[in-house]
Formats: structure tokens, sequence, C-alpha cells
């Protein structure tokens, strides 16, 4: 009897110490992911020392950037609900954001969003193009990145973070690989392109389109996104790119922006002060993830020639020297909406350098705020 309660005593002894083990496993485990979840979100230490060939106006405006990024940022969830439930209701990008078989039949009159003269019918030729139903899950994505190219993304060091959204978004077919994964990644769900760009890079897609699709293979099997029904020369040639992504049986696939969608995403954004310039498919882009997705996170959109922080150089494309022509798009004034947004924390705008880690889970972020 006394050899029974030493051996219970022995294990109630061994089961407290595991438990007390246990405890401080997790202890630490938590400390190290809100450690990192506040390395992502610290301020970048700015320096002060600014070129003496700054263009006109930009040492003022960089400052306010500068001004309204240095506070720590936070996710203000009922903002955020807000503008997203005001998304919802005045655009309804969740259903209309993409043409698919569903919601324009054959026989539709398409009205184009930058040419409301241009109309087009919908035959079954084009209407065998559009995807079949609504690509968006019911449910929000939980992280979502959306990925522009500027060379701000240079050495960022953001791949890995990039890569770690349930969700990423691209625009413009950038390039990927060739040693930028580490700054930009890899992973692609969604990627827009640009109709002049294709033409110039490719052609008017007339001849063999062979070069063009094993172009696309480094996005694998995510959406192409075409403004088909933006200008009139817009249809022909992503009708082109359509059939020859078919005919070549590559896994991305082809969609197309709604008209009626950037209309009501226009008539929004103009509401909110935007009066000048069309879309760019960027803002577009992170109108459509902060429908879909619960936590948005925004790099390489900067539309200057210097660094925010560091004060040098940056190229308009993190992958190549070209300059670019804005044309139509107000590129300047759409990137301060993205820093209001983003000093109201409905989504989280990017412009230093990532820490190294992973984007942090709504699940983590409740489990560290309730300590479990």
């Amino acid at each position: 009897m006394k050899l029974h309660a030493q051996k219970l005593s022995i294990g109630l002894i061994v089961l407290c110490l595991g438990s007390l083990l246990i405890t401080a496993f997790w202890i630490i485990v938590g400390n190290g992911l809100l450690h990192s979840y506040l390395v992502q979100s610290e301020p970048p230490s700015p320096k002060n020392i600014w070129p003496s060939d700054l263009c006109k106006g930009c040492r003022e405006l960089i400052e306010k950037v500068r001004e309204l990024y240095s506070k720590t940022w936070k996710k203000q969830e009922d903002n955020y609900r807000n503008f997203s439930s005001q998304l919802r209701s005045e655009c309804q990008g969740f259903d209309r954001a993409i043409i698919t078989q569903a919601n324009t039949p054959v026989g539709s009159n398409i009205v184009y969003s930058a040419e409301n003269t241009t109309t087009r019918m919908v035959t079954p030729e084009i209407f065998s193009t559009f995807i079949k139903e609504n690509p968006f899950p019911k449910k929000r994505f939980d992280t979502c990145a959306v990925v522009g190219n500027s060379g701000i993304l240079t050495n960022s060091n953001c791949g890995e973070m990039i890569d770690s959204a349930q969700h990423v978004i691209r625009c413009n077919l950038p390039s990927l690989g060739k040693g930028y994964e580490k700054h930009v990644g890899n992973k692609t769900d969604i990627v827009t392109a640009n109709p002049r760009g294709l033409i110039i890079k490719y052609g008017p897609l007339d001849g063999p389109s062979r070069q063009f699709v094993e172009s696309l293979h480094i996005y694998g099997k995510s959406l192409l996104l075409l403004p088909a029904f933006a200008f009139g020369f817009c249809t022909p040639l992503c009708l082109k790119a359509a059939y020859g992504i078919r005919d070549l049986e590559s896994p991305i696939r082809p969609t197309y922006f709604n008209p009626d969608y950037l209309r009501r995403l226009s008539k929004f954004w103009r509401s909110r002060g935007l009066h000048r310039g069309i879309l760019s498919a960027g803002l577009v882009m992170v109108n459509i993830a902060l429908e879909n997705c619960a936590n948005v996170h925004v790099y390489g959109f900067w539309p200057f020639s210097i660094h925010p922080f560091e004060l040098n150089a940056v190229k308009n494309h993190y992958f190549d020297d070209e300059t670019v022509n804005w044309g139509a798009h107000s590129m300047p004034a759409e990137f301060n909406l993205l820093l209001q947004l983003h000093s109201q924390g409905v989504l989280r705008l990017h412009l230093g350098n990532c820490q190294p880690g992973k984007l942090v889970s709504s699940q983590v972020q409740r489990q560290m705020r309730l300590g479990i």
C-alpha cells in the first residue's frame, strides 16, 4: 500500500512538471508569434539626407507620407467592415467584378467601361471564352496580398511574407523567378494583363501565340484577368489571347473585367474625391481584395522616383529600367487614397523592407489577444 502511494505521488509530480513545461513552451511560442506580428508592423526609421535633385513638390509629398506612415499600424476592424460593406453594396464586386456565363448570357449587350458609346453583343463564340461561374468563394479569404511592380520592392525581402498570404494578386504580368522571388515571391492566384503592354511585347497576336502562352507558365493555374471591354481595340486582342491559351491547353484561366463593375467602382471613388483618370488595374484589384479578404496587404505600390525612407532612386519596375507612361491613370492620387485606407486601419500598405516571417492570420491574432 505504501509502495503504491509512492508511485502515485511520483506520477502526479511528473504530470505536473509536464504540464508546466507544455505551458512554458506555448508561452514562448506565443510570445514569438506576438513579437513577429509586432515586428511586421513597426514603421521604418527614415533617413533625412535629401537628394539635391529632388523633383518639384516631391519632398513635401514624401514628408506627408512619412508622417502618416510613422505610426505603428493596427487594423481597425470597424473601419474595415464599414468600408468593405460599402464596396459590396455600391459596387457588387463579389458577384460582378468578373464577367461569367452566369451574369452575362448570350445576347447581352456589353457597354464598354472607357468608351460609353461602344457596345458589343455577346455571341456564342465570345460567350464560350467566359468563365462559367463566380471564381470567388462565398467565405472571405483570411489574408490576401495585392502586389504591384514598383522598384520599391527591390531588395525588400518581402517574398516570404507575400507567398504566405492565402490569396495573391499580381498586376500586369510581372517578371517572377530570376532571383526576384526573395523580394516578390512566386505564388499567384490572379494576375492582370495590360493590352497595350501585350502589343508592345508580343504584337497584335495575329500569328502563332506559343511565345505568349509559354510566357504565362510562371503564373500556373491562376486567373488571367483581361480588360477585354475597356476600349474597342482591347476586345479582339483579348479574345485572341484567350483562344491561344485554349488551343495550347495552358493551365492559366483567361477571364475578363466586367465593365459594369468598373463603372460602379469609378463612381464610388469619384464620390470620394478621385475625379481624374481611369482607375488603374492595381487600384481595382485592391478593391476586389477588400470585398473578398479579411486582411488585405498591399506591396509594390509607389508612384514616385525616390524611396520614402531610404531616399535613394526607385525604378518604375523592380524587374526592368523602363520608364512608365501612366497615360489616363492618376497614380499619385490613387496612392493617396491607399495611404488614407492604411491610416484608417482598413488595409496594410507595405512601403519599407519586410522582416523575415509570414503574415499573421486572424485566428492567430485573436489567440494572441486572448493569451491562448
